[in-house]
């Protein structure tokens, strides 16, 4: 387009005010000492330098994680106090400010479980409120935002604990604000991935999900088989969300999620989180972040770059950092479906600024910053407006 020319002596000094400006906005904005012209050490504990492009995009957007606890640690002690301020940093500048706190909880004790789940994080939560506040409404994420604090989501990976349809509304009453129809396995709704036989939704999961709408509550199905995916999309009267999973068309896993899932829950405008579970993004050996680019490239190009977010489906520093006593009983408590190998993280995605490493990834693929933003929380954000009430 035309533009006004500035006189040759007068072009350079207009250049140099507009890079210190530029840098000066960065810095005020977002804290990162700059480096050099293209490149910045944003943490002072990490050499890691990333592109002014990534610190801006990552500053702009909301950015959900939408499978992230907190920490992926069951021991009494990690939920216990007040908690180090190194541990606070790490939250303030992961870049992440939407976490949805979720794990699984199930069998006979599967309500003692969940209450004793919720009391543990929102207790921990009040505990460390100068880091964190608890969400209720998708307008509490907007806010978060705009203190600079880090808004925790509620959720289970699981409605065992839903023994009547009323206990969604109790539970909601609790903080609850998205639920796994199921785990890995059969539960009174419907089939996990790893069930050999999935006979869909039953009737008594047609009435959770109904009841879950009723409430605004979000239903999930990043867990389920293949039918009963199907059958909850379906028959619910609002968007659901694949918080968790990624694309059966790039390789074959009981725990990712077929094409005809996706264009499915896009239809009714759903959206999909894409994580970064090791073996749920590549089947083989080199598995690098540039591989998790590549489902959501996949779902873009499937349904359309409205539908596709980040559930990292880890706390900020991965499963491999577990205690290892904890990640043993992890590993074993599955089936061989799953299909573990050495690692379960990625480099590059295991640690606290792993948002910032993805976004580098994205933007090397060729997305716009609007398609970044989007893909970063933009999108759950609406699903998030559009769901609960």
């Amino acid at each position: 387009m035309p533009t006004r020319q500035t006189p040759p002596a007068k072009q350079a000094v207009s250049r140099r005010s507009i890079l210190k400006s530029a840098a000066a906005a960065t810095v005020l904005s977002t804290g990162f000492p700059m480096i050099n012209l293209g490149s910045y050490q944003a943490f002072a504990a990490s050499p890691t330098r990333y592109s002014a492009k990534t610190l801006k995009a990552v500053e702009k957007a909301l950015v959900i994680d939408m499978l992230a606890p907190l920490k992926i640690d069951f021991s009494p002690e990690a939920y216990a106090g007040r908690m180090t301020d190194p541990q606070a940093e790490e939250f303030r500048t992961c870049g992440i400010t939407g976490f949805h706190n979720s794990i699984g909880t199930g069998g006979p004790s599967a309500v003692e479980e969940t209450l004793t789940f919720f009391a543990a994080w929102q207790g921990y939560a009040g505990r460390n409120s100068h880091v964190f506040t608890l969400v209720n409404t998708a307008v509490d994420l907007d806010r978060a935002k705009a203190d600079r604090k880090v808004a925790v989501i509620m959720g289970v990976q699981n409605a065992e604990h839903f023994r009547k349809k009323e206990d969604v509304k109790s539970f909601y009453q609790l903080g609850q604000r998205c639920a796994q129809l199921t785990y890995n396995s059969q539960n009174l709704l419907g089939a996990g991935g790893t069930e050999r036989v999935d006979g869909g939704l039953s009737d008594y999961g047609v009435e959770i999900v109904n009841a879950m709408n009723e409430v605004g509550m979000l239903v999930d199905v990043s867990h389920c088989g293949d039918r009963t995916t199907l059958d909850a999309i379906e028959v619910s009267p609002k968007p659901i969300a694949i918080t968790h999973s990624n694309c059966r068309g790039i390789f074959n896993h009981p725990r990712l999620k077929t094409d005809e899932a996706i264009k499915k829950m896009a239809a009714k405008g759903g959206v999909m989180g894409i994580t970064g579970v090791r073996m749920f993004v590549r089947d083989k050996e080199p598995t690098t972040i540039d591989h998790i680019v590549d489902h959501i490239d996949h779902v873009v190009k499937l349904v359309g770059i409205e539908y596709v977010g980040i559930g990292s489906d880890a706390d900020l520093n991965g499963y491999d950092d577990m205690p290892p006593d904890q990640l043993k009983m992890l590993r074993g408590s599955y089936k061989a479906s799953y299909g573990f190998r050495d690692k379960i993280d990625i480099e590059g995605f295991d640690h606290p600024k792993k948002v910032f490493d993805l976004t580098e990834a994205m933007f090397r693929r060729g997305y716009s910053e609007q398609n970044v933003v989007a893909v970063l929380g933009g999108n759950f954000r609406r699903l998030l407006g559009t769901t609960w009430k």
